[in-house]
């Protein structure tokens, strides 16, 4: 089998990865097309690998008896199968595919070994976990405080951050599986951000025209744990930083 080159990797933490924390991964990784919807890690069930997208979203949702809600959104710039790091080897969620794409996966028992040979490694993987964490925190927090089209705006601006296009393939009743809500309030949102210029709704598709006006409209509900992923792991600036950096001013200042 050939082996994965890590200049030719979009992952940002397997491309961040010093040469020799690479070649702990190198001969393990593989690279697979993976479809929507299909099911990276089950509720309780052993974690077998673990999945760094190169491209494509996974979805991190709660799953109580009938009811479905998403905890967290991960892309390239990060991984899938945080519990391996945690020395754990299952949690209570579900991890599926969102938008399809390329994922390049590692068997869990062996990036296990490589975290044990590299501290440099496990340190990198565990400051991507309080990333996460501060993301699913934020999640939380805007369930509680937000209306529905101030989580839309939020939902759409992560996935954008980790999509190829403007674009993005979302039907309306996956919209309130994600946020948590009935799908008439999905239909009253959506159709506020269109009006507003924000986005274009069509079946099965949104399209992002204005990600500034999302950015205002999401508010407090995004940029802390964009900048705090930016801060532990790149040393370096978000796409959008300037609205960011206020974001964040104003959540310290609550």
């Amino acid at each position: 089998m050939l082996q994965i080159v890590q200049a030719q990797l979009r992952n940002r933490l397997l491309r961040r990865l010093s040469p020799d924390d690479y070649a702990l991964l190198r001969d393990g990784l593989e690279c697979h097309a993976v479809a929507s919807g299909q099911s990276l890690t089950k509720p309780f069930a052993r974690i077998d690998h673990v999945y760094f997208p190169e491209s494509g979203i996974a979805s991190v949702t709660t799953n109580v008896g009938s009811h479905h809600m998403e905890v967290g959104v991960m892309g390239r710039e990060g991984f899938v199968g945080l519990p391996v790091v945690l020395d754990a080897e299952s949690w209570p969620h579900d991890v599926f595919v969102q938008m399809p794409g390329m994922f390049t996966r590692i068997a869990a028992a062996e990036f296990r070994h490589a975290l044990e040979l590299s501290p440099t490694l496990r340190g990198l993987c565990l400051r991507f976990v309080q990333a996460y964490l501060v993301q699913t925190s934020f999640t939380a927090m805007a369930n509680a405080r937000f209306s529905v089209e101030h989580r839309l705006a939020r939902w759409l601006l992560m996935c954008h951050d980790r999509a190829e296009s403007d674009e993005l393939s979302v039907t309306h009743d996956f919209l309130a599986m994600m946020l948590g809500c009935r799908r008439p309030g999905v239909t009253v949102a959506t159709h506020l951000l269109e009006g507003e210029g924000m986005i274009r709704a069509k079946r099965g598709r949104i399209t992002v025209r204005d990600r500034d006006k999302l950015i205002a409209l999401a508010g407090d509900s995004y940029g802390c744990p964009e900048a705090e992923y930016e801060r532990l792991l790149m040393r370096g600036s978000h796409p959008a930083s300037a609205a960011i950096t206020d974001a964040v001013a104003r959540v310290v200042n609550h």
